[in-house]
């Protein structure tokens, strides 16, 4: 299975980042891939709230969203648009951090909501509350492919395995890591983590991430990555924007599991006490 992966150094205009958008959809058509992996907030990257609130729609008006579905449609691909700032259902709503599979006849095939919200205070001094705008999701989410199954998740739920426990139950052989990283998270946890949602659900990671200085002052981390499910990196693309193609050795997941039967193995845990 083939796929391609972009790294975006998204700004606060929606009308650029969807021109990047397409045109990866356009070129990853070209190039042979079955289904195209984008970052978080493909739509914008945006801490100014008062700004971002001018370019953040509802779904069904979001014209990013729009946009790829009628290059999707046109170019016949599977596009995973890592994540959009959506509006809720009414305009006392939060907004959400939500990710869409789009089918190659352009219909939505599944969203997830990030259920994780990144509320942190970091040694660098940045500090983040995605909760102050953002609503959680409440459950996982996964996509039947022509090939596999995609599990979906974005950024910080990489924290938490239990939300791969899920997907990895649901029958998730590719899961989907979409991502905004901050640099010194990237750097001391970025790799590590990766591998071992990988390894533990044994199947493929994929991570397409924002990368680089963006319009509103911040810098992620970059490094999109590819996992195997034995834990090995097929790709890393580093810090430049672009895109990549990775093919995917769907058979690669029964020999691992073969060797370490982790699902196979896995029981239910209680609470646990102390003694």
């Amino acid at each position: 299975m083939k796929i391609a992966v972009l790294q975006m150094n998204a700004g606060f205009d929606p009308l650029d980042n969807v021109a990047v958008l397409t045109e990866a959809v356009a070129q990853a058509k070209a190039g042979g891939a079955e289904i195209l992996f984008t970052p978080e907030m493909s739509n914008m990257l945006d801490r100014n709230r008062a700004r971002a609130a001018d370019n953040i729609r509802p779904e069904e008006e979001d014209y990013v969203l729009g946009m790829v579905r009628a290059a999707a449609a046109i170019a016949g691909i599977w596009v995973h648009l890592g994540s959009l700032a959506v509006k809720g259902e009414t305009d006392a709503d939060k907004w959400r951090n939500r990710a869409f599979v789009i089918a190659p006849n352009g219909n939505i095939a599944a969203r997830y909501d990030k259920i994780h919200l990144f509320d942190v205070d970091l040694a660098s001094g940045e500090s983040w509350r995605e909760s102050s705008v953002y609503a959680g999701g409440e459950r996982a989410v996964a996509v039947q492919l022509p090939e596999a199954v995609l599990g979906l998740s974005i950024c910080y739920d990489i924290r938490f395995p239990a939300v791969y426990a899920a997907l990895s139950r649901a029958g998730a052989d590719i899961v989907a890591v979409p991502a905004a990283f901050t640099v010194p998270t990237g750097e001391a946890h970025w790799h590590v983590l990766l591998r071992a949602r990988a390894i533990e659900s044994a199947c493929f990671v994929v991570a397409a991430a924002q990368t680089g200085t963006h319009g509103d002052g911040r810098s992620t981390y970059g490094h999109s990555l590819v996992v195997d499910p034995w834990g090995d990196v097929l790709l890393d693309m580093g810090e430049a924007p672009g895109l990549a193609f990775v093919d995917l050795p769907l058979e690669r997941i029964a020999e691992v599991r073969g060797r370490v039967p982790v699902i196979a193995n896995r029981r239910p845990v209680g609470e646990a006490i102390v003694a």
